[in-house]
């Protein structure tokens, strides 16, 4: 496995500033980082990659869309504008050298309709996501679409969805993901959830279920790190936390009080908890 941790829990935009805390993520250990995409262009990525290839680190991207980039809308203008969003991000994942590039970029964050998916939802989304797929073939570049909890999205909330999405789609490079902390809400046990997108797994984000260091809360560790080994998942394993650095950011994901002591030991214990937990599974 490669461990990976999420830039997100200090910024969401990676610049030159932040170059000292990719030394000291490398040193505790960790074989690369996730870059958030929300805004700047490929030229700018570049000049981190070059940094990140002086570190000795490989990296995954994680990107979003707005209202008005919106995969699933009715509007064809407006699932035109998400598909140049997602041409956007995957030009900044390929200047990057992005292994990856995952996320909830099927649907907004927080925009609800009132009901579950519709019929015409999923195929405009699975049409949307099938462009932006071929479109990141040429980069050798895997889409990891990312399925949240109920109170983050409306369109995709758990794993079989997220594995229907993928047979829709019907694209090489277009696979899903496993995060520890919205499963733990929607899904009845990690290895049911686990095993049903195990033939498209592409991705796992090590996430507690307060957002805080992985292994001082609540998701079933053991069993999620067991099943993983046991349907043969050797990808990128990264830690994803969550603090009040970013005020957008923590609104958006309901954190307003601390959930751990430090951002150093989210990365420092959290590393060495994930790496003893995949090897206590060892099947």
């Amino acid at each position: 496995m490669k461990a990976g941790m999420n830039l997100l829990l200090w910024t969401g935009h990676v610049t030159a500033e932040h170059f000292p805390l990719l030394g000291k993520i490398k040193a505790a250990g960790f074989d690369g980082v996730e870059i958030p995409l929300f805004e700047g262009d490929p030229s700018h990525y570049k000049t981190i990659k070059a940094e990140l290839d002086k570190q000795g680190l490989k990296c995954t991207t994680v990107t979003v869309v707005g209202p008005e980039a919106n995969p699933i809308s009715p509007d064809a203008a407006i699932r035109a504008a998400a598909h140049e969003r997602h041409k956007w991000a995957i030009d900044c994942s390929a200047a990057l050298g992005a292994e990856t590039m995952l996320g909830p970029f099927h649907s907004p964050l927080g925009v609800f309709s009132g009901d579950g998916p519709t019929a015409d939802e999923k195929k405009w989304g699975a049409d949307t996501l099938r462009k932006a797929a071929e479109y990141a073939k040429p980069a050798k570049l895997m889409l990891a679409i990312e399925y949240l909890n109920r109170f983050e999205c409306y369109f995709l909330t758990t794993a079989v969805d997220a594995a229907a999405l993928v047979k829709a789609v019907d694209h090489p490079n277009f696979r899903t993901m496993y995060d520890t902390f919205h499963a733990n809400i929607e899904e009845t046990r990690p290895s049911t959830a686990i095993k049903a997108v195990a033939p498209y797994l592409a991705h796992v984000h090590i996430s507690e279920n307060n957002r805080g260091t992985p292994g001082t809360g609540q998701v079933n560790w053991f069993e999620s790190f067991r099943t993983l080994r046991e349907v043969g998942y050797d990808g990128w394993l990264v830690i994803e936390a969550f603090g009040r650095a970013l005020p957008a950011l923590a609104a958006a994901t309901r954190v307003w009080r601390d959930f751990f002591p430090s951002p150093e030991h989210v990365y420092i214990e959290g590393y060495k908890f994930m790496k003893s937990m995949w090897d206590l599974a060892k099947v």
